[in-house]
């Protein structure tokens, strides 16, 4: 029998440096394995001369040598009539290292682990210990909603008891003990947070609104999404005799991503997901980066999955908002193809650009007129579908500029936006800006309602 992946053979003990490095290198890929002196590395036994201090000098420098210690089984044993010496190991406490270095056994040889290698491999040799998912809490069954269980339970198929055999049916109550993904679903008191903002234009300057929620993951999906698509534009197509509005970007791709955000988002950092609406894209951000070992370029090939928090995942999946394959990346990016996806600091970020944006400020819709020739029908911009006709058909003279688009698109998003607000939006000042909300009045684009403090701009529909 030749050398494998959990057995070594050595000729001498000239050669007990090498074996102890093949004892870490197997432990740390099988847990469990045999290193023989006097055999050749095709299985042949040559045998070896034991002396009083073989065994010993052997079990003295395994335990020089190798951390975390082991305590293998050093014995004489005979092969085909020839006395040869066995050590049998085994050990749960990887990663092993031999002389200060780690090793990974691949088929019968011995690789010294990367600096980016080794990070990985601890992280998932320690995941189980490191979860927050699965961890008890200080709540009791008092600081849970006893409706959000039910009802939950009732989306996910489950028949219904009591409050505590629900609660170990989803696996959240172990030993009489509250497990934080209870919390995070079930609590009475909002323990998880949503931060969104809506911005004046591509940096985050000037805010024109914001908005913190609290509650339950499933709850803050809902306010993420509807936040989203209240504010970004909306389109339309026609269905029969119907007008049904069609947002700038893909509501399943949206979806996802916030998804994505609470259940992959690491729960240790007390920072917020948080949602942030520019002018030229929208950006989903969650805490923490990509976990076990994944790039994001892994992540865009999708049918890869790691996940961080797999009792979240599960509770997920079990009201269908997740499935369990890896096809999240791939539906965002059928949805969204040009979807960026980057790490900033200990933030993983989700980017969808907007294709209400152009340069200079200026609204894509009014210059296309967003044909969707696919199903044959008008799309456009719903602050402005029904000025777009007025500004590709006036003539030259009503035409406009870069300028009066950009204060459109600033109304639109705001429509009590003060004049300085979007001075300092757009680099204009306050004269600038009042000289051509002027102008777009005098075309019968835009008028004022109220006063100075308390009133609001319209955007003229006729």
């Amino acid at each position: 029998m030749s050398e494998s992946e959990t057995t070594e053979y050595k000729k001498t003990l000239g050669q007990l440096k090498d074996g102890l490095i093949s004892i870490v290198a197997i432990l740390n890929k099988h847990r469990e394995g045999a290193l023989w002196f006097g055999v050749r590395d095709d299985g042949v036994p040559v045998g070896i001369n034991i002396g009083e201090k073989t065994v010993r000098d052997i079990s003295q420098a395994i335990a020089a040598h190798i951390e975390p210690k082991i305590y293998p089984e050093i014995k004489t044993v005979p092969r085909n009539g020839i006395d040869c010496i066995r050590v049998h190991f085994s050990g749960i406490d990887a990663p092993y290292f031999a002389y200060g270095r780690a090793y990974m056994r691949v088929g019968d040889e011995d690789r010294q682990l990367s600096a980016g290698e080794l990070k990985n491999f601890i992280l998932n040799a320690n995941k189980e210990s490191i979860r927050w998912d699965n961890k008890p809490c200080a709540a009791t069954l008092e600081d849970l909603n006893e409706d959000k269980v039910k009802a939950f339970v009732a989306r996910a198929g489950l028949p219904w008891d009591t409050l505590p055999n629900a609660l170990r049916k989803l696996d959240v109550l172990h030993n009489d003990k509250v497990l934080n993904t209870a919390m995070v679903f079930f609590s009475q008191k909002p323990v998880v947070k949503l931060r969104c903002a809506v911005f004046a234009s591509t940096i985050t300057a000037t805010i024109l609104d914001q908005q913190d929620y609290g509650g339950d993951i499933p709850e803050l999906i809902e306010q993420g999404q509807s936040y989203i698509l209240r504010n970004i534009h909306k389109g339309m197509r026609l269905e029969g005799l119907y007008r049904v509005d069609v947002p700038e970007l893909a509501v399943p791709a949206l979806r996802e991503a916030l998804i994505n955000a609470f259940c992959h988002r690491d729960y240790h950092d007390p920072d917020e997901v948080r949602i942030a609406v520019f002018q030229d894209r929208v950006e989903i951000r969650n805490p923490g980066k990509l976990f076990g070992g994944l790039t994001v370029e892994q992540l865009r090939v999708g049918n890869v999955s790691a996940r961080r928090n797999p009792l979240i995942a599960d509770l997920l999946r079990r009201i269908q908002m997740i499935e369990g394959w890896g096809r999240g990346m791939p539906l965002i990016l059928d949805n969204e193809p040009k979807t960026r996806f980057e790490e900033v600091a200990h933030m993983f970020i989700a980017s969808f650009p907007r294709p209400s944006f152009a340069p200079d400020y200026a609204i894509r819709a009014a210059a296309d007129n967003l044909v969707d020739t696919k199903k044959n029908s008008l799309s456009v911009v719903e602050t402005t579908d029904k000025t777009t006709d007025k500004t590709t058909d006036k003539t030259t003279e009503n035409a406009l500029s870069a300028n009066e688009q950009a204060i459109l698109a600033l109304i639109a998003a705001n429509p009590s936006a003060t004049q300085k607000e979007m001075a300092e939006a757009l680099g204009l000042s306050e004269d600038g800006v009042r000289y051509h909300t002027k102008k777009l009045k005098t075309k019968g684009l835009l008028r004022r309602k109220g006063g100075k403090k308390t009133g609001h701009w319209e955007i003229v529909q006729e």
